[in-house]
């Protein structure tokens, strides 16, 4: 699901993720400083999310395959609370 399907287009980082959080979703981002901060708060004040993953900026295609690959190798709960790079 795309930031612009969930309705959250122009919303904060903290929002982003809290959304996703809320959906039980993987954060898939290329934000990486904003990113790490938010996730490291989140484990600091025990507030629990799907995962977050950081993409550098790459083809589409390229991108998607990494996730791919990320995906089949972790289970949801493997991915729960984790900040993850592909």
């Amino acid at each position: 699901m795309t930031t612009r399907e969930a309705g959250q287009l122009g919303q904060s980082d903290f929002d982003q993720l809290a959304s996703a959080a809320r959906a039980g979703r993987v954060l898939l981002t290329h934000n990486r400083i904003d990113s790490e901060r938010l996730h490291r708060e989140w484990l600091e004040t025990g507030r629990p999310h799907a995962g977050v993953v950081i993409a550098r900026r790459r083809v589409a295609v390229e991108i998607a395959a990494r996730v791919g690959r990320l995906l089949t190798r972790l289970t949801a709960d493997e991915l729960k609370n984790q900040l993850l790079y592909a």
